[in-house]
Formats: C-alpha cells, sequence, structure tokens
C-alpha cells in the first residue's frame, strides 16, 4: 500500500496524546516513511509543559511500543515547509477532529502552499475514539487528579500526574 513517499506530521505534541499517535499509526500505513516534526519552539502557544527533548522521547518510546519502525522524531526550529524539504518530504499530514481544526488547518495549507506548492498537505479525519482528545484537555484533567490512561501512552500519563499534581 506504500507509494515509497515521506510525509511530515507536524505538532507541538505537549504531549503526545494516543489521538496524535492514531493519526501517526495510519500515515505510517501509507507512506513508505514518516517524520515526526516536533516543534521546538511553537509560535501559537507562549510554553510548553515539557520541553522538545521531553516530547521528543514520549513519541519514540510510543512509536516503539506500537512497533512503528517506519515512523521517526525530529525536533525542528524552521519553516514546516523547509523542514519537510530538509527530510525530501512529499506530504504534510495532519488529523482533524472538528470544524474550528479545520478553519485553522485551511489557513495553514493555503501559506504553506504558496511558500511549497509542491508539497501536499493532507488530512486524516479523528477516529470516533479519538475525536474528542486534546494536549490541553488531558493538561487540566491532570492537573485535578483525573484519569487520564486511556488518552496518553503510560509514560506521558505518569510525567503529566507527577509535574501537574496539585
Amino acid at each position: 500500500m506504500s507509494d515509497g513517499r515521506i510525509a511530515i506530521c507536524p505538532g507541538t505534541y505537549d504531549p503526545v496524546t494516543n489521538g496524535h499517535l492514531d493519526i501517526i499509526g495510519r500515515a505510517a500505513r501509507v507512506f513508505e516513511r514518516v517524520v515526526v516534526g516536533v516543534v521546538n519552539q511553537p509560535v501559537r502557544k507562549q510554553t510548553t509543559l515539557f520541553n522538545a527533548e521531553e516530547r521528543q522521547a514520549f513519541i519514540e518510546q510510543a512509536i516503539s511500543d506500537n512497533g512503528l519502525g517506519n515512523v521517526e522524531v525530529a525536533a525542528f526550529s524552521v519553516l514546516l515547509v523547509d523542514f519537510a524539504r530538509e527530510h525530501d518530504a512529499t506530504a504534510i499530514v495532519k488529523g482533524l477532529r472538528a470544524i474550528s481544526d479545520f478553519e485553522y488547518e485551511f489557513e495553514m495549507n493555503q501559506l504553506n502552499r504558496s511558500l511549497a506548492p509542491d508539497i501536499e498537505s493532507l488530512y486524516i479525519l479523528a477516529s470516533p475514539d479519538h475525536s474528542f482528545i486534546r494536549s490541553s484537555g488531558v493538561k487540566e484533567i491532570a492537573t485535578f487528579g483525573g484519569d487520564i490512561s486511556r488518552l496518553v501512552p503510560p509514560a506521558v500519563a505518569q510525567a503529566l500526574m507527577e509535574r501537574l499534581k496539585r
């Protein structure tokens, strides 16, 4: 089923959720290689709970646990299209959960397309089991001691509970 092409799955991943991993895994079934791009210094969010190295390690452990041998993880601090070119990627793959995601992604697609018309943006709709999961929501639940074990990988759940416990 693979077409030999390379895709980038970019995001802040603060923290990585099971929804993110679902999108990454589904992209890995379609593409020869998937590079998960961890935004080092996000523009939309002033600070992150976990630094880029921690976020990268969480994803590496999760993809190893899920047997995704054609997926690699790299942090980046450049334009997304430049990161894609550095990895010879022909596609940017992102997940969509709701209409609000579409509005933002539509604008980003137009900007990226103006900078790199040779790199396609592809969108995978969230699975129903994961369509409600947002990193910010997971952090909020963890802050109040709620059960996040079904929302994130075990290492992430433990780190969140340690970092956010009140």
